[in-house]
């Protein structure tokens, strides 16, 4: 019994019993590590035989790609080379353990887009903490029902009364470059997300934010483009991140856990706001507002007004963190994909004079002076928008998604790969791959959209809002808002090149550049 052990004892007890336990700890960490690890060479063994019919640029033994497939300039030359060099797809290796089959061919992209395949899990696991469980991650019975709720509310009748507000919105952000010396670089990205985030928040989200007159800048797109998408970026490239305790506790980490509180308090800030809205209007008319008319005209709901009135078959609204999930997740795809999008377009036609000056002209004959674009304006815009495409196709908003197998599939040429891998859809390689192209891919030519050169081209070799069932759900949306802003833009100003800061791109999860977009904006008349 422990009353009979002498006091003295006891010291020397509890010294034995300390150091069993943490060796047995240690023994068992160790063992844990070393099964995990044998898994790990397991695993890469059979990839390299389940890839062996894809050859591949050689690797690293330790880093794989990682030193070519950099989310940087580098990335962006390299990766098309690898395109025009394998046609069709070719393995990229994250380290000694991950790895991807980047498909680069409409032909083999078909056949993944065109089949339920979810994504990626392990990629896209680490954009969970800042916008959930939305439609960009979700899959299963959980994507369909969700997608199927909000499709409504991307309706051609309900998109038709937002290009009045992208109008308002392209107006203040161009209102504000008046106040501007005539040349005075512009940095576009600052002034391109504030002002898709406005339109964003009003066209789906009912609210007001005043964002762009917000001198200090929006918290939420501070957030978005300086630290989350890189942090997400980040913790894709350092395999040690992957590990969730060493994310957890890296300065990354905890930077990223501090941007997605902010990030999820503007969103709850927004969702308290619009459901008091309706809920005051509920209890006026004394019913649920499925759609009304204002002023003689159909009012549709708009996408969070779907979210916060949905119910399900048996009567089952959203939870609260699903209404959260799907507006995080729309804000970041509805907004910065789209800022995105405007800022590259705008850098292409002040980079070629020549096709800025026919879609000026085009703009002049359509709006004939008009500060607003209306939504029948948007179809008399063929030049303009075969420039767009080019651009997108130049530098696609969204590099690249992922996908994982869930059963074999055969290429048309015969080679098969099973369930289990996980297959880039390589949107910037297929879209620079001389395969598909020509060889000159590297040259923008908006020439490639006419309809004369886009017959019998597949319609999976432009894909910048992916395609397939999992498509963007908005991708409607932002064609019609890239129109307005470029309409507007070049009705209003001329656009050159800052020579002095030519851009160099990074991957974001988002196309953008590491010093900002820089141009040169003149009003309309103004002496260079």
């Amino acid at each position: 019994m422990m009353g009979s052990v002498p006091a003295q004892w006891l010291p020397h007890w509890e010294a034995g019993y300390l150091r069993t336990a943490c060796l047995t700890v240690l023994v068992a960490v160790v063992v844990q590590l070393v099964v995990r690890f044998i898994r790990a060479l397991l695993w890469r063994r059979y990839m390299l035989k389940v890839l062996a019919p894809f050859p591949g640029n050689p690797t690293h033994w330790l880093f794989g790609h990682m030193r070519e497939v950099r989310p940087d300039e580098t990335g962006f030359t390299i990766v098309p080379q690898w395109a025009a060099k394998f046609k069709f797809a070719f393995p990229i290796w994250i380290g000694l353990f991950r790895v991807v089959l980047s498909l680069v061919h409409p032909d083999y992209i078909k056949e993944i887009v065109n089949s339920p395949e979810p994504k990626d899990r392990v990629s896209y696991a680490w954009l969970k903490p800042w916008i959930g469980d939305g439609l960009l991650v979700s899959e299963g019975q959980k994507w369909f029902r969700n997608r199927r709720l909000l499709t409504p509310g991307f309706h051609f009748d309900v998109l038709k009364p937002y290009v009045k507000v992208f109008s308002e919105c392209t107006n203040i952000m161009l209102d504000r470059w008046a106040d501007l010396t005539p040349g005075t670089p512009v940095e576009m990205f600052h002034y391109a997300s504030a002002m898709t985030l406005d339109s964003l928040m009003r066209c789906a989200l009912s609210v007001h934010s005043n964002c762009q007159q917000d001198s200090g800048g929006s918290p939420y797109i501070r957030a978005v483009y300086i630290y989350l998408t890189k942090c997400v970026v980040d913790r894709g490239r350092y395999p040690p991140f992957h590990m969730p305790l060493i994310f957890h506790l890296s300065p990354t980490g905890f930077r990223f856990r501090k941007e997605c509180k902010t990030a999820h308090d503007f969103s709850d800030e927004v969702i308290r706001k619009r459901r008091a809205e309706l809920q005051q209007k509920c209890n006026q008319n004394n019913t649920v507002i499925n759609s009304s008319r204002e002023g003689g005209k159909k009012r549709y709901l708009d996408f969070l007004d779907i979210l916060l009135q949905a119910r399900d078959e048996d009567g089952k609204g959203l939870s609260e963190r699903e209404i959260r999930d799907e507006v995080d997740t729309f804000m970041f795809e509805g907004h910065d994909t789209t800022a995105s999008g405007v800022s590259w377009i705008f850098y292409n036609l002040a980079k070629h004079a020549a096709c800025q000056d026919r879609c000026r002209a085009e703009v002049d004959n359509v709006l004939q002076g008009r500060a607003e674009v209306k939504w029948e304006d948007l179809s008399k815009l063929p030049y303009t928008t075969m420039c767009i495409k080019e651009s997108l196709r130049m530098h696609s908003p969204v590099p690249g998604v992922t996908r994982l197998t869930t059963q074999p599939h055969t290429f048309p040429d015969g080679r098969s790969i099973p369930a289990g891998v996980s297959v880039s859809i390589g949107v910037h390689s297929l879209h620079h791959n001389i395969h598909v192209w020509g060889d000159n891919v590297m040259e923008f030519d908006p020439e490639r959209f006419s309809p004369e050169n886009s017959k019998g081209r597949s319609s999976h070799a432009f894909i910048p809002f992916s395609a397939g069932s999992r498509n963007c759900i908005g991708q409607h949306f932002a064609m019609n808002e890239l129109k307005v802003a470029v309409a507007l833009t070049l009705q209003r100003y001329r656009l050159e090149l800052d020579e002095t800061r030519p851009p160099y791109r990074v991957a974001r999860l988002i196309t953008r550049t590491r010093d900002g977009l820089w141009l040169k904006v003149y009003p309309r008349g103004a002496d260079n």
